[in-house]
């Protein structure tokens, strides 16, 4: 099976996807499941799941208290933003859930630390990031996960439409979040097209826009067009 295990949708704060234009492309990119990850809340993979539950891994990607990110996998409620990375990780596993750790090394600030946190908690770790601008974010990513014995696996982390394709994880046919986890240690990391580094700019740019359209639509007698 070819697996991207991190999407986003437009119900994350810097990302435009509609779930139904990605299902569609994922699809046409010949993939044969896609984990929806939309920072902190659940309600683009909702969204996509009831449109196409066959395709759809319910997912969400967590900001945690102490630096990193951490994915629940095959999720069935949000986790809340600002907890402790093993609070997090203990409430993805409370649900039945897979700990993924995306770009473990992507980070700016304290790369290494935040590596760390996250690494003793995963259950498999995203050692192709397809926003990772920097080679050496993955390369690290892939040391660290075989230095510890992990599965390793690969998302786009796309925001946008052609953002998806680009990267998968090739892996045994599954269904459940057991079966999935059978199949981790067979998963193999794959990619053909990395997004380029100005995705970042326009992620970016759609967050601020947002932020500057809340705080237009607070301010009385104003009147703002809709997004959509």
């Amino acid at each position: 099976m070819k697996v991207d295990l991190h999407t986003h949708t437009r119900h994350s704060r810097d990302a435009l996807l509609r779930p139904a234009d990605l299902i569609e492309r994922a699809r046409s990119a010949g993939l044969d499941r896609v984990a929806v990850t939309d920072h902190n809340h659940m309600d683009g993979a909702r969204e996509a799941y009831a449109l196409d539950p066959d395709l759809i891994i319910p997912g969400e990607e967590i900001d945690c208290l102490d630096g990193p990110d951490l994915i629940g996998l095959f999720l069935h409620e949000p986790i809340p933003a600002g907890l402790p990375a093993v609070e997090v990780a203990a409430r993805i596993r409370a649900q039945g859930g897979i700990v993924y750790a995306p770009h473990p090394f992507a980070y700016l600030r304290e790369p290494a630390q935040r590596a760390a946190r996250v690494l003793v908690l995963a259950d498999v770790v995203e050692v192709i990031n397809g926003r990772a601008f920097l080679p050496v974010w993955n390369r690290r990513a892939r040391r660290a996960a075989q230095a510890a014995g992990l599965p390793m696996a690969a998302g786009s982390d796309g925001h946008f439409p052609h953002e998806i394709g680009g990267v998968w994880t090739e892996m045994p046919p599954f269904r459940t979040a057991e079966e999935f986890r059978a199949a981790l240690p067979q998963a193999r990391p794959c990619a053909t097209r990395m997004s380029s580094p100005f995705v970042h700019v326009v992620s970016i740019s759609v967050e601020l826009s947002r932020r500057a359209r809340r705080l237009v639509t607070r301010q009385p007698g104003l009147q703002v067009l809709p997004a959509d």
